[in-house]
């Protein structure tokens, strides 16, 4: 018995992509084009990078095209390509709900026994093998990944993160119960 499988994938991943169009939403577009470093990404960039980056996940799993079909140097040019034509913040903001969202259906409906297939890799690939699971999972790990980045350019650029902000909210609700609750007299 699994207890952590396709349905608990699919809404893992839909709370992480909830949270990185919060991001890009809270980032005025006139930001877009800001990068910490001349070599980084700016945050549109990084934006749209992660609104395509489901395609591989998607090709292999969903589609279930072998790995050994896939031509690395041209998949990479399309994805690229993909990338470079989300220009603006409702561009981005749009596929990131649409590409987030087909994922996530098309990761709710993997059955267990797939998920533990194990893909192996063209020599020389470290590792050299994972399993399907794993592999979803790594395409939620690299959002997050690069949703860190986004909040540390949302601190460069002046912007409080919001799930920072939520929890200073939090913070600041259970500190005005304990101080309602440590006014009340004790008899």
């Amino acid at each position: 018995m699994n207890y952590y499988g396709g349905k608990e994938l699919a809404a893992a991943f839909r709370t992480v992509r909830k949270n990185t169009i919060q991001i890009a939403e809270d980032i005025p577009e006139n930001k877009y084009d800001f990068k910490p470093s001349p070599e980084s990404r700016t945050i549109g960039q990084t934006l749209a990078h992660i609104a395509v980056a489901t395609t591989f996940p998607t090709l292999l799993h969903g589609e279930r095209i072998s790995i050994e079909k896939i031509d690395f140097a041209e998949y990479m040019a399309r994805v690229n390509a993909d990338e470079a034509t989300l220009r603006n913040k409702a561009e981005i903001v749009a596929r990131l709900k649409d590409s987030g969202e087909k994922f996530a259906a098309m990761v709710e409906a993997l059955e267990d026994p797939f998920l533990g297939e194990v893909i192996t890799f063209r020599a020389g690939a470290e590792p050299p093998s994972r399993s399907r699971f794993d592999m979803v999972l790594a395409a939620k790990e690299h959002e997050m990944h690069h949703r860190a980045q986004l909040m540390l350019m949302e601190r460069m650029i002046g912007i409080v993160p919001h799930l920072t902000r939520a929890a200073q909210e939090r913070m600041a609700q259970f500190q005005k119960q304990q101080n309602a609750q440590q006014a009340q007299p004790t008899r």
